[in-house]
């Protein structure tokens, strides 16, 4: 079975939990569109399953989400500014499924996540992080913003650590992201954490549980509602520009920069 015959999102249900798995280690999780599509499934599936009380979303390999996948061609006959803006509907619309999902979403992770991948970390309800975790906002350094992705971003950071981040790209690791508020623990044992959390999770109603998560995440909803067009066309014209073009070609190629020499 080649890497196209794979899926790229496992789903599996066991002890009240769904378990959705981000699994395609070729291009290290990136944000494909298929991809997109798979995880979507999976919390579709896991929002009508009664038996779901929580969804854990986790990885194989040493990536949690390497970002968007740079090196995907358009797949529409659109102009290539709205073939971005498709791509970033797709985007919003799965961080919204996240967050509209009237379970807790705890994301394990123990591994690179970038990009993208932090939007994916935002809308987590909980994440717990391993020791093999690093985090990074990277757009910057490609002549791109976090546009879309700083809805679920932002309202997780303190407004220091936000604006240090998403300007300088820096790497960081699971205890600083434990302490500027975008993990919720810090962990040697994500297995056991995870096993604890569910545990607990165990003991609430499901109505309790879903008016709950409501609370908490109605005023980023608020967000999407607000800002979401405006950080869809922002994307698109960063996309479209000459040095977006440059920084990703730059990361393709495995070179600097042309700012950066």
């Amino acid at each position: 079975m080649t890497d196209e015959d794979k899926p790229y999102v496992r789903y599996e249900v066991s002890g009240g939990a769904a378990t959705i798995t981000l699994d395609s280690p070729h291009n290290r999780n990136a944000i494909s569109t298929r991809l997109v599509t798979e995880l979507q499934a999976g919390l579709t599936s896991a929002a009508a399953d009664p038996e779901v009380r929580a969804v854990v979303l986790t990885h194989t390999g040493g990536t949690f989400c390497a970002g968007a996948d740079l090196s995907e061609a358009s797949g529409s006959s659109a102009s290539p500014e709205e073939a971005v803006k498709e791509r970033g509907r797709g985007m919003l619309t799965l961080l919204r499924s996240i967050l509209e999902l009237p379970k807790p979403v705890i994301g394990r992770i123990d591994g690179h996540v970038r990009a993208g991948g932090m939007g994916l970390v935002g809308a987590c309800d909980i994440v717990v992080a391993g020791p093999a975790s690093t985090f990074a906002v990277t757009e910057s350094r490609l002549g791109l913003a976090a546009s879309i992705i700083s809805l679920t971003v932002l309202p997780r950071l303190d407004q220091r650590s936000a604006s240090r981040y998403l300007l300088t790209g820096e790497k960081f690791g699971q205890h600083e992201a434990e302490s500027i508020g975008l993990v919720t623990a810090a962990s040697q044992d994500t297995g056991e954490s995870i096993t604890e959390m569910l545990g607990t999770l165990r003991q609430c109603s499901p109505q309790g549980l879903a008016e709950s998560k409501w609370i908490t995440t109605r005023s980023v909803l608020a967000g999407f509602d607000r800002d979401g067009e405006e950080m869809i066309a922002q994307s698109a014209r960063l996309f479209s520009s000459d040095e977006a073009r440059e920084g990703m070609m730059s990361f393709l190629q495995k070179r600097p920069a042309a700012w950066a020499q």
